[in-house]
């Protein structure tokens, strides 16, 4: 994992995501697969998706982030 900056702790990043307006409206959020594997890893953030019983999916080079509950239909 890459180095944060002192004040931001894998824990503190993730918090940031999830504590957006976005999310806390229960909408989307998008991130880079390759910072979150290098800020917090693969494995801290989907712990961190599944606690919040949220749902993402990973498309190309992004994680897609379901801030919700609500089922995902794929249309296409």
């Amino acid at each position: 994992m890459a180095t944060l900056p002192g004040h931001l702790t894998p824990e503190a990043w993730l918090a940031q995501i999830f504590s957006s307006a976005e999310a806390r409206r229960g909408g989307v959020v998008k991130r880079q697969v390759r910072d979150v594997e290098r800020l917090v890893g693969r494995a801290m953030f989907l712990n961190e998706i599944n606690r919040l019983g949220y749902q993402a999916v990973e498309n190309g080079r992004h994680f897609v982030i379901f801030c919700n509950s609500q089922p995902v239909r794929r249309l296409r």
